[in-house]
């Protein structure tokens, strides 16, 4: 339904507390109160427990905070958000997230939970096989599908009504994927009566978000009581740079998002496939080669000609013929990245880009790599960025890499026994859930081989400079 008027009591509910929600969501449905349309709220809660201190922090501010954004040139904002404006406290069976989403007032559930969050294998089929999902399944509230067939379960006992599930991760055709895992489980659960109400009674636009958003240092808190007097206990930062596409298939209404400046349109595809392939997948590039090289932030490696030069000959060589032709200017966006990414002012760590590669291969890059092949070339741009990662987790491996590596889908034995075998890039390379098709083929094994040659080689010469 488009432009459709809701009740003033119309609630979006987010599933997700972390910075990105605050920084990019919750700014969009801001500056639609600060135009004076009043007419939706945000209700905020979370599947972790690990959320608790930031939502206490935000209840006792009323679920007020402050945004920073600044330039590359270094130029800062200060913007009070007021979007948020009910705080669901957390517990183990999430009861008062399922009354929210259950709660007729509620037409919108969103949710950030990270790719890794979905357990999806290389199909994009439900992981049934992780201790997560297992729970879930048992009946516990784990994981988004659990949460979510808790509500949807309790929504139709109450006769909630139709709603929206709103998935706002970097995951290809992210409604898609989700909506598919979600009747996956639905049907491991044998809960048919709810799987046949979600297919008739729910809508699952895809999306593509994009904000570089890293984790807050104690720095934001200071420079916001600075420049704005108010002591906020949990401010977010964010570049400057935003964009939100969403197609436009709400089933239950929505706010008016255009008024806002998200994008509104039949297909996220070109949009969500230069984003994913482009932007995410150098940005993993660049934080595991700048954390081999004992490089802290994004910038710093950005900055750096041969990192940098690794993220614009995956992008130039392999990625725009594989998008071409595109509405967007490939080339551009290419360079607009780059420049983001080199925002001194952002100081966005390796560490936080760095996380969850064993879901970002087969999501950001792998792709990249298939279609090389079928079009007959031989895709060695796009390799280097599976061999850095490969060095980077056998560093992790050795004990080395100077942070905690965070994985939503890491198998630490496997990968320990995989450093440990007799020829770990062929175990690497014929890994399904990495490579998908390409997983054991001997060229691919080949390429790789050549590839975690080539990265050794930058890596020695790097550290000699």
């Amino acid at each position: 339904m488009k432009n459709a008027h809701q009740p003033q009591s119309s609630v979006w509910l987010h599933i997700g507390s972390g910075s990105f929600h605050r920084a990019h969501q919750a700014w969009y449905l801001h500056r639609l109160l600060a135009k004076g349309d009043n007419s939706w709220s945000i209700a905020l809660g979370n599947i972790r427990e690990d959320g608790v201190p930031l939502l206490n922090a935000l209840q006792a501010q009323g679920g007020k905070y402050v945004l920073e954004t600044v330039t590359p040139q270094g130029e800062r904002e200060y913007e009070t958000i007021t979007s948020i404006q009910k705080i669901i406290a957390w517990d183990n069976e999430l009861a008062a997230l399922v009354a929210q989403g259950a709660d007729p007032h509620t037409r919108v559930i969103s949710f950030t939970v990270t790719e890794g969050g979905y357990y999806l294998d290389n199909q994009f089929n439900l992981d049934q096989q992780n201790a997560d999902i297992q729970a879930d399944l048992q009946g516990a509230c784990r994981t988004i599908y659990g949460a979510i067939g808790h509500i949807l379960a309790r929504r139709i006992a109450l006769k909630g009504g139709d709603i929206t599930l709103l998935n706002c991760d970097n995951l290809r055709h992210n409604g898609e994927r989700f909506r598919h895992g979600l009747l996956q489980f639905l049907a491991l659960r044998q809960q048919h009566d709810i799987s046949d109400w979600v297919k008739n009674h729910t809508r699952s636009p895809n999306t593509m978000v994009d904000r570089i958003t890293p984790r807050p240092s104690p720095d934001v808190a200071v420079r916001v009581a600075q420049a704005t007097g108010f002591e906020d206990r949990v401010p977010v930062m964010g570049e400057a740079f935003i964009q939100w596409v969403i197609e436009d298939d709400f089933i239950a209404g929505r706010p008016h998002l255009e008024e806002a400046g998200v994008e509104m349109v039949e297909s996220v595809l070109p949009y969500e496939e230069a984003k994913i392939r482009i932007l995410n997948a150098s940005h993993s590039c660049i934080a595991w080669a700048g954390t081999l090289t004992g490089q802290r932030f994004i910038d710093e490696s950005t900055r750096t000609p041969s990192i940098c030069q690794m993220a614009y000959d995956y992008v130039t060589e392999d990625v725009i013929p594989s998008l071409t032709p595109s509405p967007l200017d490939l080339a551009r966006y290419r360079d607009v990245v780059l420049e983001r990414f080199s925002n001194p002012h952002i100081q966005d760590t390796n560490q936080r880009v760095a996380a969850d590669g064993f879901s970002k291969i087969p999501g950001f890059i792998t792709p990249t790599l298939q279609e090389c092949y079928q079009r007959g070339q031989t895709p060695r741009a796009t390799a280097m960025l599976p061999a850095l990662f490969f060095v980077f987790m056998q560093q992790w491996h050795l004990g080395l890499l100077p942070y905690e590596y965070q994985d939503g889908i890491l198998d630490a034995p496997a990968v320990h026994a995989l450093f440990s075998s007799a020829d770990p890039v062929a175990q690497f390379a014929a890994d399904e859930k990495l490579f998908a098709g390409l997983a054991g083929d001997k060229a691919f094994t080949e390429m790789m081989r050549q590839s975690v040659e080539r990265v050794r080689h930058w890596l020695n010469d790097a550290k000699r400079v």
